[in-house]
C-alpha cells in the first residue's frame, strides 16, 4: 500500500536520517549511503493523491558514482570518495565517505563571498574537462532536473561533436551542495553529482550564488526552453527520423555503466 513521505519518515530504519520522494539516506560513523526507492516504496502525494514515480531513479545514482569518480581522476576538486555502486533489489546504492560541514547555504553573505570565491576555482577546474560526447559520465544522457520537467523522454541518442566542444558541468550547483568547514571556510566538498555531464558551458547555471533550488525563481530568466531546443537539435539522425513521439512512448533506457557488488 503507497504511503506518504511524513509516513516514510516516520518508520525510518536504523542508521536512515532522511527519506524523500526518490531517496533514502543513511550514516553509519563515517560512511554516506545514497539508495533509490524501490516500486513498493513509491510514495504517494497527498496534494495531487497521485503515485510519485521518480525519473531515471537508478541511472542517476550510476552517473552519479561515474562522475565521482571522473572528477576525483581529473582534477583536484574536493569531492567525497566513492568506496561502492551496485544494484541490489530494483534499488541503486552508492557509498562514500561521510564529510563533515556544513552547508553553504548556513553561512552569512561574508562568509559565503568568501567560499564563493573558492568555488569559482573548483568551476574553472571543472569546465576545463572536456569531452565531444554530450552526457553523463555513465554513458547515460541524464538532463537536468529542471529540464527534465519540459519533456517525458528519458533516453537521449545525441550527436558526437567532432572535437570536445562540451565541458564537464555539475548541473545542480546550489549552496546546498557546497559542504564547507564551518571554522576555516574552506570547501570540505561538492557533492550530489547526479545531474553531471558534458554539456555547454552556458548551461551550468550558477544557482550557488543565493539561496534555492536549481531552478529559474523570483523571476530569474529560465534557460530551459533553450536547453531543450539544443537537446533536440543535437539528436541523431537516426532518432530524429524515428521522431519525437516513439522517444516518448520508448520509456527508460540506455548504457548505464554498472558495478555489481
Amino acid at each position: 500500500m503507497p504511503i506518504t513521505n511524513k509516513m516514510a519518515n516516520a518508520q525510518k530504519e536504523q542508521n536512515c536520517f532522511a527519506v524523500t520522494a526518490e531517496r533514502k539516506y543513511y550514516h553509519v560513523n563515517k560512511t554516506f549511503v545514497k539508495r533509490s526507492l524501490r516500486p513498493s516504496e513509491w510514495q504517494i502525494s497527498p496534494f495531487k493523491g497521485t503515485i510519485h514515480v521518480p525519473r531515471l531513479g537508478i541511472e542517476r545514482i550510476f552517473n552519479e558514482a561515474a562522475a565521482l569518480t571522473y572528477v576525483k581522476e581529473n582534477s583536484t576538486i574536493p569531492v567525497p570518495t566513492l568506496y561502492a555502486c551496485f544494484e541490489d533489489d530494483h534499488s541503486a546504492y552508492i557509498v562514500t565517505s561521510y564529510v563533515d560541514g556544513v552547508s553553504m547555504s548556513s553561512l552569512t553573505d561574508d562568509q559565503k563571498a568568501l567560499v564563493t570565491q573558492e568555488l569559482e576555482v573548483h568551476i574553472r577546474s571543472l569546465h576545463s574537462l572536456r569531452g565531444p560526447r554530450l552526457g553523463g559520465a555513465s554513458g547515460h544522457v541524464i538532463l537536468p532536473y529542471r529540464v527534465l520537467q519540459k519533456t517525458f523522454k528519458d533516453d537521449w541518442d545525441l550527436q558526437t561533436s567532432s572535437s570536445a566542444e562540451y565541458v564537464f558541468c555539475h548541473n545542480d550547483l546550489s549552496q546546498q551542495n557546497v559542504i564547507v568547514n564551518p571554522e576555516t571556510l574552506k570547501i570540505a566538498a561538492i557533492i550530489d553529482w547526479e545531474y553531471a555531464g558534458f554539456f555547454p558551458e552556458e548551461f551550468d547555471v550558477p544557482f550557488y550564488k543565493r539561496l534555492g533550488p536549481s531552478v529559474a525563481i523570483n523571476g530569474e530568466e529560465d534557460d530551459t526552453d533553450k536547453f531543450m531546443r539544443f537537446i533536440k537539435d543535437h539528436q541523431s539522425q537516426l532518432c530524429s527520423k524515428v521522431g519525437w513521439a516513439s522517444g516518448v512512448l520508448g520509456g527508460i533506457g540506455g548504457p548505464v555503466s554498472r558495478r555489481k557488488g
